[in-house]
Formats: C-alpha cells, sequence, structure tokens
C-alpha cells in the first residue's frame, strides 16, 4: 500500500541471527519471549515532506482498517519501534 502512494521502498525482515546483547539488542529493545521473533521493516522516501504525505494516504485507505484494530494484528503493537532517520551515506 505505501508504494502504492509514492513511497520508494518497503522492506521486511526477520530476524535469524539476532542474539540478546549484554546492554541492548533487538531482542531486549522489544522485550521479546520464547517462541517470538524480531521483524525489522523499513520505508524509504524522498524527504520527510514526502513521507508525510505518502503516510496520510496510506492511513485514508480502506484496506488498512482492519489492521488497524489493536485485537486483530498478528503483535503486541505496544512493543513496535518507530522513527525517522536522515541518511548518513547514501548511493
Amino acid at each position: 500500500i505505501w508504494r502504492e502512494y509514492g513511497a520508494l521502498d518497503y522492506r521486511e525482515w526477520v530476524a535469524d541471527d539476532v542474539k540478546v546483547g549484554k546492554w541492548t539488542s533487538f531482542p531486549r529493545s522489544v522485550k521479546l519471549k520464547s517462541g517470538e521473533t524480531v521483524v525489522f521493516s523499513y520505508i524509504t522516501y524522498k524527504t520527510r515532506a514526502h513521507r508525510d504525505r505518502v503516510n496520510a494516504k496510506v492511513m485514508k485507505d480502506p484496506r488498512l482498517a482492519k489492521m488497524m484494530n489493536p485485537k486483530a494484528m498478528p503483535f503486541d503493537g505496544k512493543r513496535m519501534i518507530f522513527g525517522g532517520f536522515k541518511s548518513l551515506i547514501g548511493f
């Protein structure tokens, strides 16, 4: 859906080599429980303003309505981490 509204890229990754760190790690950051795995995803946009425009359209899309119900989500949304990042090194 994000790509349909103009996002440059959308990727989802499932952890297969993510160990619990002594101080911090993906498992620690989400309080990973037995039988769970970490899923990491990212969306690429042209700019922050572009991100805001795309996300505004995505959030109004009726296909997401079912998924936005917290009881219908296949994960605990309270443990989800999200934010925006600026490119440090670009290709």
